[in-house]
């Protein structure tokens, strides 16, 4: 393999990640997974809350090693004007800036764009933020479950005799860090031309509003409001969940005529797909309950396993329902490298997520977990890629700076 090969596909891109918690941080461990040299930035009185989410062992938080591998960590105080300063000093050797604080932060701290690229031409911003940099809601704070309030998401997350209910993962943070991600490396092609950065402006109710497929246009043109289905898409069938045997669910979407045909058949029933209340796809959402009533009686004969091998033999697409455990076990998982370890100082072998999506010919790589302890490369940032003397860096200790 050449030296060209070797080389992960965003290596020479370095990255200044500013913010907390899972948007901005998010887009950051993106970018390093595949190479950038991502510098997370915390204050020295104030560490990333990230730090302490989630499950806990021995002490540790579980999340931040996923969420801040592959970065290098330092502490810089950026409300204190000595600090703005050392932050220019960064800014002059960066390619991109992330950050996730309410729209003016920056600006309060006379690190505006128009600031940072008179230092740096070719300097990206990616901002992301509640309600982004421009309109009416600009300066409200907007979490993830905002966004995905007002975005549309949730409207439409849960059954129809209850009230809306949350997703189960932070997914309006994770949408709105990937749209930051797409625009960064959109922003980052387009220099290659121009030469000049810009501003990437991602807000968390737009990306969630982003994938709210034709809820518009169903609005304006048909004067349809979509709302909360549970686990069925209204008018195409089948397409649920379904209780097996050994009293767990699998998800079954056969919803096409050929493949409806084959779980007919794989259920015994063949004359099911002649049946005039299920031969065509308006049909079969007409008899919708009727028929997942069929299918589930079925599917209460068999555990889980036999039915799922009768369905994958019959080429009908369907899956058990996962928990964290039947993903650890799940082979597939292995073979494509989704499970993976990396050493941790502290608790040893740390077993995180692989790396998505997966480049033929220069893939990502997971080098290391989060930085364990704040400011842990200050003296490799501060001292060798800025220069600064150790006298310099003790001072900056010393008024809290860094």
């Amino acid at each position: 393999m050449t030296e060209q090969q070797e080389r992960l596909p965003l290596e020479g891109i370095r990255v200044l990640e500013l913010g907390t918690l899972l948007a901005g941080p998010f887009t950051g461990r993106l970018l390093g997974d595949f190479g950038a040299e991502v510098i997370k930035i915390e204050a020295p009185d104030k560490a990333d809350p990230m730090r302490q989410w989630g499950k806990q062992k021995d002490g540790i938080g579980l999340w931040w090693p996923i969420q801040s591998r592959n970065k290098k960590s330092i502490t810089l105080n950026l409300r204190d004007e000595e600090g703005q300063e050392v932050f220019k000093d960064l800014v002059k050797k960066a390619d991109i800036i992330v950050e996730n604080f309410r729209p003016g932060t920056l600006e309060k701290w006379n690190l505006s764009y128009e600031t940072l690229s008179e230092l740096n031409p070719g300097i990206i911003l990616t901002r992301t933020s509640g309600f982004g940099q421009t309109g009416p809601y600009k300066s409200r704070a907007g979490f993830g479950s905002v966004g995905e309030a007002m975005g549309g998401l949730r409207y439409v997350t849960g059954f129809p005799d209850r009230p809306p209910t949350r997703i189960g993962i932070s997914i309006g943070d994770t949408l709105a860090a990937m749209f930051a991600t797409i625009g960064t490396l959109t922003a980052l092609n387009e220099r290659h031309r121009s030469g000049k950065g810009q501003v990437v402006d991602t807000a968390l109710y737009e990306a969630v509003f982003s994938v709210m497929e034709s809820i518009i246009p169903d609005y304006l043109l048909a004067d349809y409001i979509r709302e909360r289905t549970g686990n069925i898409l209204p008018g195409i069938a089948p397409s649920n969940i379904y209780a097996t045997k050994d009293e767990t669910y699998i998800v079954i979407g056969a919803n096409a005529d050929g493949v409806f045909k084959r779980l007919a058949e794989a259920m015994g029933m063949p004359e099911l797909a002649e049946d005039e209340k299920y031969a065509t796809h308006r049909a079969r959402g007409e008899n919708m309950k009727e028929l997942d009533l069929l299918i589930e009686k079925w599917t209460k004969t068999l555990p889980a396993k036999e039915v799922l091998d009768l369905l994958a033999e019959k080429g009908v697409p369907s899956g058990l329902i996962y928990s964290a455990k039947d993903i650890v076990e799940d082979p597939h998982y292995k073979e494509r490298d989704m499970i993976i370890t990396a050493e941790h100082p502290e608790l040893g072998e740390f077993p995180m997520p692989g790396i998505v999506p997966k480049l033929g010919r220069t893939p990502g790589k997971v080098r290391h977990v989060g930085a364990e302890v704040m400011g842990k490369h200050n003296e490799e940032i501060y001292g060798k890629l800025l220069n600064y003397s150790e006298e310099k860096m003790n001072e900056l200790k010393e008024k809290e700076i860094i």
